[in-house]
């Protein structure tokens, strides 16, 4: 009887709950998959909505991991710079089959040293930071490279889940959680991205997301200016 296969969603606080909500149904719908949520302590971590979350594991008791997966959102500002998290995710990525991101969780990857030569995406407002962390930044709703896997900002979440599964075991389990889920999307409007977006939807994203940009951008530049110093 084979060991049941272990996928771990590492959270934090401000973390975008869809980033992982949406992976963590299709990865519950695995046969023989346990799936874990995974923080340095046993308590409600809040996410970037009224949501919290509880994890079901520390990171010490954590067992090693299939799969590991980061998500995105806002938390990933300051993730990228805690170094309990990123000795988690590089220690448990040792031993994982598949090392995967949501969103701006490839940054937490990245500032982690695993992203090194590899192809990833991100969030369509995180794709410049990619590079200075090594990774080649790859405008894809879901990017397989070897055994990293980096799914798109949040709703890529899903379509990241079901290719990872694909891989893992096989289409026909995938196809089937995808029919379970009825993942059948038919946006009411194009405007999912900066390609498609209306000009003028495209300037008030960018508008809002200029009061905190240069924040995010000094975090991530710290995290890769260590990164690159303990190489």
């Amino acid at each position: 009887m084979s060991a049941p296969l272990q996928i771990g969603i590492v959270l934090f606080p401000r973390v975008t709950q869809l980033d992982f909500t949406g992976p963590l149904q299709v990865f519950s719908s695995v046969p023989g998959a346990q799936v874990h949520l995974i923080w340095k302590r046993i308590e409600p971590v809040p996410s970037d909505s009224v949501m919290a979350i509880t994890p079901t594991i520390t990171f010490a008791d954590c067992p090693q991991l299939d799969v590991v997966c980061v998500p995105g959102g806002m938390g990933t500002d300051d993730a990228v710079n805690d170094e309990e998290i990123l000795a988690f995710v590089k220690k448990q990525a040792e031993g994982a089959k598949y090392v995967t991101s949501v969103c701006t969780g490839s940054l937490v990857l990245g500032a982690a040293g695993l992203l090194k030569g590899y192809r990833a995406s991100t969030h369509w407002t995180a794709m410049e930071a990619l590079a200075p962390f090594g990774a080649i930044p790859t405008k894809t709703r879901v990017c397989v490279d070897r055994n990293r896997v980096t799914g798109g900002g949040v709703t890529a979440g899903i379509d990241f889940a079901l290719t990872l599964v694909s891989i893992m075991v096989d289409r026909k389990t995938a196809e089937a959680i995808q029919l379970r889920l009825e993942y059948n999307p038919a946006p009411p409007f194009n405007s999912g991205s900066p390609e498609t977006a209306p000009p003028e939807v495209l300037a008030v994203m960018k508008e809002r997301l200029a009061k905190t940009q240069p924040r995010r951008i000094e975090n991530y530049r710290r995290a890769a200016e260590r990164m690159t110093q303990q190489a």
